[in-house]
C-alpha cells in the first residue's frame, strides 16, 4: 500500500477533528474554513488557545506556546486575514500581557502544572528568562498582523529587534528556537519590513540550521534527533540546497520507516501520566503524519 494511503487509513481512524480537518487541506483538496471552525474550539475568551492544542499539554488555559501552535497552523493554511476572529484573538492575547514578563512571552505557565503534561512544560521559572521560544515567532506575527500605528506592532518590533541581537550574541540555536528565528526571518519578509538585517540574519539562520540537523543517519530512528524536515518542508526552502544530500536521504527514510499503521514512531515520552500520555502519543502520530507527508510532497516524493 502507498504511503498516503497508510498515512490516511491512520487519519481517519485516529484524527481529532482539526487534524482531519488539516489532512483534508493539504491532502484532499479541503478548505480553509474547516481548519479555522475547528481550531476555534481551541481558543479561549481572551483570545490565546489551550485545550491540548499543543499535544505535550493538557492545560485549558491560554498560553503563550499554545497560541504559538495556533499560529503555525495559520500559517500552514496560508491563512492571512488579520480581521478574521481567530487572528483578532490572538492579537488581543498577546496585547493584554498574560503570560509575558516584559521582555518574552513565557516558554512554561504556572497553570501547566495542574493538568497532564510532559516534564518541558513544567512551570520553571529560569527556563522562562530572555529564552525567546515562542516570542521571536510571536513578535513576527505582530509585524505582519498588527496595525502599524499600533502599540502592539511596536512591541513586535522591540521585542524582534531584542531576539535577534540576542541571536547575534550567542551565534547558536537550539532546533526549536532557531525555528522560531525562522518565523521571525519569514514574517519580516513578508511584511516587509526592516526591524532587523534580514541578509545577515539569512545567513545566520543557514549556518544554525545545517549545524542542527544530525548527519548521522542511522541516529534518526532512534531518538529525538534534528531532522532536515525540522527546517525545510520542500525545495523550494531557504535551507535546501545547502542540505540537499540530507533532505534526500529523509525522504528514503521516511519512505522506509513507516509502520504498518501507517504512522511513524514517536521518539520521546512523559515521565508521569501515563492514560494522558498514551493519548496524547496518538495525536502526535497525527501530527507527524502531516507535517512528514508535507515534506516529501514538498519534495516531489509523493
Amino acid at each position: 500500500m502507498h504511503v498516503l494511503e497508510k498515512a490516511r487509513q491512520f487519519i481517519y481512524r485516529n484524527a481529532r477533528p482539526l487534524d482531519l480537518a488539516r489532512w483534508q487541506f493539504h491532502f484532499e483538496n479541503g478548505g480553509k474554513d474547516a481548519v479555522l471552525r475547528a481550531l476555534s474550539f481551541y481558543q479561549n475568551d481572551d483570545g490565546g488557545f489551550g485545550h491540548g492544542l499543543e499535544a505535550d499539554s493538557w492545560n485549558p488555559h491560554s498560553s503563550p506556546i499554545q497560541t504559538w501552535a495556533a499560529t503555525e497552523i495559520l500559517r500552514k493554511i496560508g491563512f492571512e486575514d488579520p480581521s478574521h476572529p481567530i487572528v483578532a484573538g490572538i492579537l488581543r492575547y498577546l496585547s493584554s500581557g498574560d503570560g509575558f514578563d516584559g521582555s518574552v512571552w513565557t516558554f512554561t505557565v504556572k497553570t501547566n502544572d495542574e493538568y497532564p503534561h510532559a516534564p518541558w512544560w513544567h512551570y520553571d521559572e529560569s527556563v522562562n528568562k530572555d529564552y525567546y521560544n515562542p516570542t521571536a515567532c510571536l513578535a513576527g506575527f505582530l509585524l505582519r498582523f498588527a496595525k502599524k500605528d499600533s502599540e502592539l506592532y511596536r512591541l513586535g518590533c522591540r521585542l524582534a529587534q531584542n531576539a535577534w541581537e540576542q541571536l547575534v550574541a550567542k551565534q547558536e540555536a537550539d532546533m526549536h528556537l532557531a525555528n522560531c528565528y525562522i518565523r521571525l526571518y519569514e514574517y519580516c519578509r513578508k511584511a516587509e519590513v526592516s526591524v532587523i538585517d534580514l541578509g545577515q540574519m539569512e545567513a545566520t539562520l543557514r549556518r544554525i540550521v545545517s549545524d542542527n540537523i544530525t548527519k548521522d543517519v542511522s541516529a534518526w530512528g532512534t531518538g529525538y534527533v534534528c531532522r532536515p524536515s525540522s527546517f525545510i518542508k520542500g525545495k523550494d526552502s531557504l535551507f535546501y540546497e545547502d542540505n540537499r544530500e540530507w533532505a534526500e536521504k529523509e525522504c528514503d527514510y521516511l519512505i522506509g520507516s513507516q509502520l504498518p499503521d501507517g504512522s511513524w514512531d514517536v521518539f520521546w515520552s512523559w515521565n508521569g501520566y501515563p492514560d494522558a500520555w498514551a493519548v496524547s502519543k496518538n495525536w502526535w502520530k497525527r501530527h507527524g503524519i502531516i507535517e512528514n507527508l508535507l515534506f516529501l510532497k514538498g519534495m516531489g516524493r509523493l
